[in-house]
Parts: C-alpha cells; structure tokens; sequence
C-alpha cells in the first residue's frame, strides 16, 4: 500500500505544479483572439492594437480571428468549446451580456462556460440630436418625449448594438417611447440623423465627431459613467439629470473555462502591461474608446451586472431580436 500511496501523492504533486509549469513556458506557439465580427468596428480595431503589443511581449504570434454571425455568437460559441490551454481566446464585448435575453437562447453560458481574461476597454456613446430639434438638453429631449410618445425616432446600428441598447437603456430609465429605426452599421445610422430622417441617435464618438465640431449634430450627453476627453464639455447622461444611467460598449477578453489560473493570470499582466505603455493607450483613445484593465475579477464582475442589467430592461421593455 505504500507504494500505492506514494504514486498517488507524486500524480497529486505533478497536477498541482502543471499550472505554474505551463505558465512559465507559455506560450510555445502562436494564440488566436476570436473576434465574433466583421473586420472594423470598435471591438476589432481594439483587439489589433492589443494583439500586436501582445505578440511583442510574449514573442509568439498573436492572430485575430474574425468569425461573425448569428449576433456574435457563432464565434463566441468556439471560443467555449476550444481547448482550454491559453491558446484560443475571445473578444466579448456588449453582445456578450446582452444576448441571453436579447436572443432567449445561446449555445452557452457566459459565466459557466468562460473565465475572465481582461477588461480591456470601453466605449463611450454620445446622445446627439439633429439640429432642427428643438432641444438643446437632456432634459429637454425627455420633456418633449414625453409630451409625445412614440412621435419620434431615433436611428441605431441595428437591433442588439450599442446604439439601440443605449437608447433602449435611456427610455428604460426616463420613461419614455421612442422608435427605433434600425441601421446596418454606425455609418448608415449616422448618416440616416444628418439627413434629418431619424433626428436622435447614440452615436460612436469617431463616427459623429466631426459632424459635432461642424455643428450639424448637437451632442447633449455621454453615456459612460466619466465625460470623454475629445468632448469635454459634454456631460454624461448621469450629470445631466439621468443619475443611474451609466453605459457604453466595451470590450474584454476571455477564455475557455478551464483555462489553468496560471496561464490567466500572465495573460492578464502582459495585457495590462499592453495598456499601460503610452503608444498603445494613445492608439485605443484615438479609435474613441477609454483603456480599463486591472484583474479578472473586474471583467467577471462586470459581465454579471451586464447579464443582470440587460435581462431587466429586454423583459421590461420587450425587446427581442429574431
């Protein structure tokens, strides 16, 4: 029995080391980052920058792999059925929290079946009306709402964006109706509110802010829960008198559930070593989002109040995408 107890204790000892062991020669060859979009768009652009800074850092190759459709989670769903050893990982972003409820049904769990890797970034939206409109506040824009339910529409980059959940968000929290008028992508939706066809919108800083230093959109608020340093003088819609609103696109990276703790954690310190290196947060900012990082637990945080914010407002407001 001795010789039993002792190979069990050596099989015991070599289960515990693997981690570290595999932390400390990781990574061997190259890692792909799924990316559940098209090329462009706010969450692919992020994840370049990041990829190339990573493949510096790690010296291994690290690939963007766009795999869109069926509302971002056909490439989700990979990323949770891939081997959980570090060398597939995902770009979750706002479709990740809210597709549960928007869609009913995914093929998996966005907490049982993935950890948290890194919160890398988000995305600032930009409340903006048409200059014909005549408001010049947020509380102007809900007064006149409210005053005629459902009169106005309001364009978004197609149903589950981030324009349309900001906007659904704003008339969850305010009580107001509006319609959305439904884009493919932030360029059409923008271009429907300079036409004066849709004359309210949440809009991506790059894609609008040309028009508001030009004046032919009036940005009123910005979504996220700090102003943004390309519109100072904007508020956010919490300052401007919608105190519980807080929202913006964001972007993080995970991996497949059992993906060793080591090899996790040295993703989640080159990433924040990624971030914090001057060229490259100026390089995210310029593309109109804000640099987060920090641990996994401030990823995994956030996509369980996303999860628990989004199921609120799909049931209140009865959204549902087919």
């Amino acid at each position: 029995m001795l010789w039993l107890r002792g190979t069990l204790l050596a099989l015991a000892t070599s289960i515990i080391l693997v981690g570290p062991a595999a932390a400390q020669n990781y990574p061997t060859r190259p890692i792909r980052i799924i990316v559940p979009f098209a090329p462009a768009g706010s969450t692919d652009a992020v994840v370049r920058i990041l990829a190339q800074q990573l493949s510096e850092n790690l010296g291994e190759s690290v690939v963007v792999e766009n795999r869109p459709g069926g509302a971002a989670t056909i490439g989700m769903n990979l990323v949770a059925q891939a081997a959980p050893d570090g060398y597939t990982l995902g770009a979750a972003n706002i479709s990740f929290g809210a597709n549960p409820s928007l869609l009913g049904k995914v093929p998996y769990d966005p907490e049982k079946d993935f950890v948290a890797v890194s919160y890398v970034a988000q995305v600032p939206l930009v409340l903006a009306v048409h200059p014909s409109l005549p408001v010049r506040s947020v509380k102007e824009l809900i007064a006149l709402v409210k005053a005629k339910p459902n009169a106005l529409n309001y364009s978004s980059a197609g149903y589950g964006s981030g324009s349309h959940l900001s906007m659904e968000l704003f008339c969850y929290l305010t009580g107001i109706k509006m319609i959305n008028v439904p884009f493919n992508g932030g360029g059409p939706q923008v271009a429907a509110t300079l036409g004066g066809q849709t004359p309210v919108l949440f809009a991506t800083i790059p894609s609008s802010l040309q028009f508001f230093q030009s004046g032919q959109l009036i940005p009123l608020a910005i979504s996220t829960a700090k102003r943004d340093s390309s519109l100072p003088n904007v508020p956010t819609v919490a300052e401007a008198g919608v105190p519980d609103y807080e929202m913006g696109d964001w972007v993080g990276i995970v991996a497949p559930k059992g993906t060793p703790d080591a090899i996790v954690a040295r993703l989640n310190q080159e990433i924040d070593k990624a971030l914090a290196l001057p060229d490259v947060k100026d390089k995210i900012e310029k593309i109109g989002t804000q640099v987060v990082g920090g641990p996994p637990e401030v990823l995994a945080n956030h996509i369980h109040r996303e999860l628990e914010k989004w199921n609120k407002v799909v049931t209140t407001m009865g959204i549902r995408v087919n």
